[in-house]
Protein backbone atom coordinates (compact mmCIF):
# COMPACT_ATOMS: atom_id res chain seq x y z
CA UNK A 1 0.00 0.00 0.00
CA UNK A 2 1.38 3.39 -0.98
CA UNK A 3 1.81 6.04 1.69
CA UNK A 4 0.00 9.34 1.20
CA UNK A 5 2.27 12.38 0.98
CA UNK A 6 1.26 15.98 0.35
CA UNK A 7 4.76 16.84 -0.91
CA UNK A 8 5.07 15.67 -4.55
CA UNK A 9 8.78 14.87 -4.17
CA UNK A 10 8.21 12.66 -1.12
CA UNK A 11 5.24 11.02 -2.87
CA UNK A 12 7.49 10.36 -5.87
CA UNK A 13 10.19 8.91 -3.61
CA UNK A 14 7.61 6.62 -2.00
CA UNK A 15 6.33 5.61 -5.44
CA UNK A 16 9.88 4.78 -6.60
CA UNK A 17 10.37 2.56 -3.54
CA UNK A 18 7.00 0.89 -4.14
CA UNK A 19 7.90 0.37 -7.82
CA UNK A 20 11.23 -1.23 -6.88
CA UNK A 21 9.39 -3.69 -4.63
CA UNK A 22 6.86 -4.57 -7.35
CA UNK A 23 9.47 -4.84 -10.15
CA UNK A 24 12.73 -6.11 -8.54
CA UNK A 25 14.22 -6.81 -11.99
CA UNK A 26 14.37 -3.03 -12.45
CA UNK A 27 15.93 -2.34 -9.02
CA UNK A 28 19.19 -0.97 -10.46
CA UNK A 29 17.36 1.38 -12.80
CA UNK A 30 15.05 2.49 -9.99
CA UNK A 31 18.12 3.33 -7.88
CA UNK A 32 19.22 5.75 -10.63
CA UNK A 33 15.82 7.50 -10.42
CA UNK A 34 16.11 7.80 -6.64
CA UNK A 35 19.66 9.15 -7.01
CA UNK A 36 18.47 11.77 -9.51
CA UNK A 37 15.63 12.78 -7.19
CA UNK A 38 18.23 13.68 -4.54
CA UNK A 39 20.48 15.64 -6.92
CA UNK A 40 21.16 19.22 -5.80
CA UNK A 41 20.70 20.51 -9.37
CA UNK A 42 16.96 20.61 -10.15
CA UNK A 43 16.21 17.32 -11.98
CA UNK A 44 12.75 18.58 -13.01
CA UNK A 45 14.18 21.19 -15.41
CA UNK A 46 15.13 20.30 -18.97
CA UNK A 47 18.12 22.65 -18.70
CA UNK A 48 19.81 20.00 -16.51
CA UNK A 49 21.61 18.32 -19.40
CA UNK A 50 23.21 15.61 -17.26
CA UNK A 51 19.68 14.15 -17.24
CA UNK A 52 16.22 15.16 -16.11
CA UNK A 53 12.78 13.79 -15.34
CA UNK A 54 10.10 13.39 -17.97
CA UNK A 55 6.65 11.85 -17.63
CA UNK A 56 4.69 9.66 -20.01
CA UNK A 57 1.19 8.27 -20.35
CA UNK A 58 0.29 4.66 -21.10
CA UNK A 59 -2.92 6.08 -22.60
CA UNK A 60 -5.43 3.26 -22.82
CA UNK A 61 -8.98 3.06 -24.07
CA UNK A 62 -11.83 2.82 -21.58
CA UNK A 63 -12.01 -0.95 -22.10
CA UNK A 64 -8.24 -1.34 -21.55
CA UNK A 65 -7.73 -3.10 -24.90
CA UNK A 66 -6.09 -0.33 -26.97
CA UNK A 67 -3.19 2.07 -26.53
CA UNK A 68 -2.83 5.50 -28.13
CA UNK A 69 0.63 5.86 -29.66
CA UNK A 70 2.26 8.88 -31.26
CA UNK A 71 4.65 8.85 -34.18
CA UNK A 72 7.05 11.31 -32.55
CA UNK A 73 8.12 14.08 -34.92
CA UNK A 74 11.67 14.62 -33.53
CA UNK A 75 12.51 10.97 -32.80
CA UNK A 76 10.70 9.50 -35.86
CA UNK A 77 9.40 6.53 -33.83
CA UNK A 78 6.12 5.23 -32.44
CA UNK A 79 6.06 5.97 -28.70
CA UNK A 80 3.72 6.67 -25.82
CA UNK A 81 2.66 10.28 -25.22
CA UNK A 82 4.72 12.33 -22.79
CA UNK A 83 7.14 15.14 -22.23
CA UNK A 84 9.28 17.28 -19.97
CA UNK A 85 8.38 18.17 -16.40
CA UNK A 86 9.45 21.80 -16.99
CA UNK A 87 9.79 22.42 -13.26
CA UNK A 88 6.65 20.56 -12.14
CA UNK A 89 7.53 18.06 -9.41
CA UNK A 90 4.17 16.26 -9.70
CA UNK A 91 5.03 13.85 -12.52
CA UNK A 92 1.61 12.21 -12.36
CA UNK A 93 0.09 15.59 -13.24
CA UNK A 94 2.71 16.09 -15.97
CA UNK A 95 1.78 12.75 -17.58
CA UNK A 96 -1.91 13.69 -17.60
CA UNK A 97 -1.20 17.18 -18.99
CA UNK A 98 1.03 15.78 -21.74
CA UNK A 99 -1.60 13.18 -22.68
CA UNK A 100 -4.25 15.89 -22.97
CA UNK A 101 -2.02 18.29 -24.91
CA UNK A 102 -0.67 15.69 -27.34
CA UNK A 103 -3.97 13.88 -27.99
CA UNK A 104 -6.63 16.58 -27.70
CA UNK A 105 -8.59 14.18 -25.47
CA UNK A 106 -10.20 15.80 -22.44
CA UNK A 107 -11.99 13.13 -20.41
CA UNK A 108 -8.88 11.38 -19.09
CA UNK A 109 -8.01 9.99 -15.67
CA UNK A 110 -4.59 9.06 -14.34
CA UNK A 111 -3.99 6.18 -11.96
CA UNK A 112 -1.94 6.64 -8.81
CA UNK A 113 1.40 4.89 -8.69
CA UNK A 114 4.11 4.39 -11.27
CA UNK A 115 3.40 2.00 -14.12
CA UNK A 116 6.90 1.91 -15.62
CA UNK A 117 10.32 3.55 -15.44
CA UNK A 118 12.65 3.97 -18.37
CA UNK A 119 16.00 5.77 -18.56
CA UNK A 120 16.89 6.41 -22.19
CA UNK A 121 19.32 8.49 -24.20
CA UNK A 122 18.01 11.36 -26.31
CA UNK A 123 20.34 12.18 -29.21
CA UNK A 124 21.54 15.70 -29.98
CA UNK A 125 18.85 17.77 -31.70
CA UNK A 126 19.49 21.23 -33.12
CA UNK A 127 21.46 23.07 -30.40
CA UNK A 128 20.57 20.71 -27.54
CA UNK A 129 23.28 18.15 -26.76
CA UNK A 130 22.42 14.51 -26.19
CA UNK A 131 21.17 13.77 -22.68
CA UNK A 132 19.35 11.25 -20.48
CA UNK A 133 15.60 11.21 -19.94
CA UNK A 134 14.43 9.60 -16.72
CA UNK A 135 10.91 8.82 -17.85
CA UNK A 136 8.27 8.09 -15.21
CA UNK A 137 5.23 6.45 -16.80
CA UNK A 138 1.65 6.39 -15.56
CA UNK A 139 -1.52 4.66 -16.69
CA UNK A 140 -3.93 7.21 -18.16
CA UNK A 141 -7.38 6.06 -19.21
CA UNK A 142 -9.64 7.63 -21.82
CA UNK A 143 -13.09 7.70 -20.26
CA UNK A 144 -15.07 9.45 -22.98
CA UNK A 145 -14.76 10.01 -26.70
CA UNK A 146 -11.57 8.75 -28.38
CA UNK A 147 -11.36 11.07 -31.39
CA UNK A 148 -7.86 12.53 -31.05
CA UNK A 149 -6.26 15.65 -32.51
CA UNK A 150 -2.70 15.43 -33.80
CA UNK A 151 -0.45 18.05 -32.18
CA UNK A 152 2.61 19.65 -33.76
CA UNK A 153 4.80 17.20 -31.79
CA UNK A 154 3.48 14.22 -33.75
CA UNK A 155 3.48 13.01 -37.32
CA UNK A 156 0.50 10.79 -36.48
CA UNK A 157 -1.50 9.26 -33.64
CA UNK A 158 -3.03 5.81 -33.69
CA UNK A 159 -5.06 3.57 -31.39
CA UNK A 160 -3.38 0.14 -31.42
CA UNK A 161 -4.62 -3.13 -29.95
CA UNK A 162 -2.31 -3.91 -27.06
CA UNK A 163 -2.09 -7.57 -28.05
CA UNK A 164 -0.84 -6.51 -31.51
CA UNK A 165 2.06 -4.58 -30.00
CA UNK A 166 3.87 -7.85 -29.24
CA UNK A 167 3.98 -8.66 -32.97
CA UNK A 168 5.55 -5.35 -33.99
CA UNK A 169 9.36 -5.64 -33.76
CA UNK A 170 9.82 -2.00 -34.83
CA UNK A 171 8.46 -0.70 -31.53
CA UNK A 172 10.74 0.43 -28.73
CA UNK A 173 11.52 -2.44 -26.31
CA UNK A 174 9.99 -0.41 -23.49
CA UNK A 175 6.62 -0.49 -25.31
CA UNK A 176 6.86 -4.28 -25.36
CA UNK A 177 7.78 -4.29 -21.64
CA UNK A 178 4.78 -2.09 -20.79
CA UNK A 179 2.47 -4.22 -22.94
CA UNK A 180 3.66 -7.26 -20.99
CA UNK A 181 3.06 -5.48 -17.69
CA UNK A 182 -0.42 -4.48 -18.85
CA UNK A 183 -1.22 -8.02 -19.96
CA UNK A 184 -0.04 -9.44 -16.61
CA UNK A 185 -2.17 -6.91 -14.80
CA UNK A 186 -5.26 -7.78 -16.85
CA UNK A 187 -5.04 -11.51 -16.01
Amino acid sequence: MQARHSDPIERLRSNFIDYRQRWPAQAEETALFLELLDDSENPFERARLAGHFTASAWLISADGQRLLLTHHRKLDRWLQLGGHADGDTDLQRVALKEAEEESGLTDLSVEAGIFDLDRHWIPEHKNVPGHWHYDVRYVVRARGQEAFVISDESNALEWRDIEDLFRDPSLDPSIHRMAEKWSQRAT
